[in-house]
């Protein structure tokens, strides 16, 4: 893909993701295990598997973001090939990696990435994202002094605010309270009647939003439950 789509229309373009024999392996020794996937928008999807499997490495690979070390990852979005470099533009990725600027408010830092990406309209994306996660009332607040889960809600709301036909989500619900886990299980499903939303988890609650689990075994695939 040759540009950068930008527009509220990609909120309904169809998105594919594909895994053939992808694998990543660090110098430690541990990583993800060789899998095989095909998953279509819309939906909720999964990745669950025991600390170390390879869950965080696996949407990291697909956003973009690592590259593997075996195996291939493709991302489609309106039957285009997405190059790895220009994944962002079509991917909302929340994962703790995901860092703000600490002498920013929330609304600011929100705003910033919203300029940076080249939305048009950014009052408005920036105004229902954090509307959307909760945050409206928090947003002239600094980001240093949020909350771990409250933090959790802004990385949300990054990921959300190019309305984004992809969406990845690594372990949403860490720090949440029980306020926030409703928020985060509300929106999850509002994204999945429209986009392709893979979540890496293992709590049964977030599991249990997903029509589609990968099952990281450790020692090999990924097996579809």
């Amino acid at each position: 893909m040759s540009t950068a789509p930008h527009e509220p229309g990609l909120s309904t373009v169809a998105a594919r993701v594909t895994a053939r024999a992808l694998a990543h392996r660090y110098s430690r020794g541990r990583g993800l295990e060789a899998i095989d996937f095909t998953l279509e928008s819309p939906g909720v999807n999964a990745v669950c598997g025991a600390n170390g499997a390879g869950k965080s490495t696996l949407l990291r690979i697909v956003a973009g973001l690592l590259r593997p070390t075996s195996g291939s990852s493709e991302v489609q979005v309106a039957g285009l090939a997405v190059a790895p470099a220009l994944r962002r533009h079509v991917i909302g990725y929340a994962g703790p990696d995901l860092a703000f600027y600490d002498e920013l408010t929330v609304e600011e830092n929100l705003r910033f990435a919203a300029e940076a990406r080249g939305l048009t309209g950014s009052t408005a994306l920036v105004d229902s994202a954090l509307e959307r996660v909760g945050l409206d009332s928090r947003r002239r607040d600094r980001a240093d002094a949020l909350s771990s889960g409250m933090s959790q809600r802004l990385r949300l709301a990054f990921a959300l605010l190019h309305a984004p036909p992809l969406l990845l989500l690594d372990e949403p619900g860490n720090h949440l309270d029980e306020e926030g886990r409703a928020t985060l299980e509300r929106v999850v499903r509002d994204e999945g009647r429209r986009a392709l939303v893979l979540i890496a988890t293992n709590e049964e609650r977030e599991r249990a939003l997903a029509s589609h689990i990968i099952e990281l075994r450790g020692r090999g695939l990924g097996h579809p439950a």
